[in-house]
């Protein structure tokens, strides 16, 4: 009968939030056992950044401990920093949590990423609840996944999911490594661990944002629209930094677009905008007066449209233009997802589609279709496959895998 596991077993931690709870905390981190289990909760549907505002450790011999960085980063940094750093971790999903424990100056030293192995060893459903119902027969507490971490008093109910996110992990992870070690695919993990390790180990801050990122710009096609829905982005950027506020709780990111795309000339253009502010008198006008001042910029400092040089033609174009080359990446695409399925796995593991686009490409792009930026003509033969995909981010395993089905697929005829 499944176990419906709304507390931890231990008790639910209260949240750390001083010098000296940090300190004690990491020593008693320190005086446990095996590797740490690591979790941490974000507010960036809230907040400006993707910081994290509970980082959750638990520990053999130590148990589960709470800290709260927000006012007090430097010194959870100097607290936690000696005892987790180079050691091993066990993360779920590390790629979303590992950024901002970077931020905090915390890394680790190696990494077992349970929701990774997961996939790896075949599971259909590879989030955290389901494993541990299936392997553990435990259903944890939902439900707070979205809620404002940022608040400065937790309640029971959160600080208990919070701790649960790491009662069974180390547990989980154990009994993982044991199944991808019956499946020979327990190296085939390390290498992709120690990849994630690799690829964060120097992040000190958060990327810088800029207007180009702004989701949904490509809807956009005058260079009109272009410098309004920068002095947009700039205005939202400022508020919301200023604010700490989630730039989309500032202004959505489609309204932004759609205020760009339509261009109103008067406050009832504006207004006829679905989804702009409404909620106070007047709050929607400073759009409309950003719309106007990008208006008077000198329009020879409009941005254009910005094209980025095509690796590999667009889906559309590929396959109007090259329909045999097109034919010859779907056979291989073909025979990835049997050997995905043959082995147990996603096939997007072995070889991520863009890449397998991208060696396709490489090697049959006629020469009067070769463009600046794209990888046409790189792979001349065999021997450029391995070297192709170690620059593209392949792993040996994958590379091992992958190279006697390239061997045969791939079509030079064109190049």
């Amino acid at each position: 009968m499944t176990e419906l596991r709304t507390r931890p077993a231990e008790g639910t931690p209260e949240v750390l939030r001083t010098a000296a709870e940090f300190k004690a905390a990491a020593s008693a981190l320190a005086a446990g056992v095996g590797p740490f289990a690591i979790d941490t909760e974000r507010a960036s549907s809230y907040r400006y950044d993707d910081r994290a505002f509970l980082v959750q450790v638990r520990r053999k011999g130590a148990g589960t401990f709470l800290f709260a960085p927000e006012g007090k980063r430097e010194q959870l940094t100097a607290a936690l920093a000696p005892v987790l750093n180079d050691s091993a971790w066990v993360v779920h999903a590390a790629p979303s949590d590992l950024p901002c424990l970077a931020w905090l100056g915390l890394y680790p030293g190696t990494l077992f990423d349970t929701e990774l192995a997961a996939r790896m060893a075949g599971f259909e459903h590879a989030n955290l609840g389901s494993m541990v119902a299936e392997l553990f027969d435990v259903e944890l507490e939902k439900g707070y996944g979205d809620a404002d971490w940022s608040e400065p008093n937790l309640s029971l109910d959160l600080r208990a999911y919070a701790a649960l996110d790491v009662e069974l992990l180390l547990e989980l992870a154990e009994a993982l490594r044991d199944i991808l070690a019956e499946q020979d695919k327990l190296d085939w993990a390390y290498e992709e661990f120690a990849a994630i390790v690799a690829e964060h180990a120097g992040i000190k801050e958060s990327a810088p944002r800029t207007w180009r990122g702004l989701k949904g710009l490509n809807a956009l096609h005058k260079s009109e629209q272009l410098v309004v829905a920068k002095l947009l982005w700039t205005k939202r950027e400022k508020i919301a930094r200023e604010t700490d506020t989630a730039p989309n709780r500032v202004l959505p990111h489609r309204v932004l677009v759609e205020i760009a795309r339509q261009l109103p000339d008067s406050p009832r253009d504006f207004a006829r905008i679905k989804g702009v502010p409404r909620k106070r008198h007047g709050a929607g006008l400073q759009w409309l007066a950003v719309v106007q001042q990008a208006r008077e910029i000198d329009r020879r400092e409009w941005p254009s449209k910005k094209r980025e040089p095509s690796r590999v033609p667009s889906k559309t174009v590929w396959n109007k233009d090259h329909p045999h080359l097109w034919k010859v990446f779907q056979d291989l695409r073909t025979d990835c997802e049997e050997l995905g399925e043959e082995l147990g796995m996603p096939w997007e593991i072995i070889i991520k589609p863009a890449t397998l686009r991208a060696v396709v490409w490489a090697a049959g792009c006629p020469p009067q279709a070769r463009r600046e930026g794209s990888v046409g003509g790189l792979v001349t033969d065999e021997s450029d496959i391995a070297p192709f995909l170690r620059d593209e981010g392949a792993r040996e395993w994958q590379i091992e895998l992958l190279q006697p089905i390239l061997e045969e697929g791939l079509d030079y005829s064109s190049s």
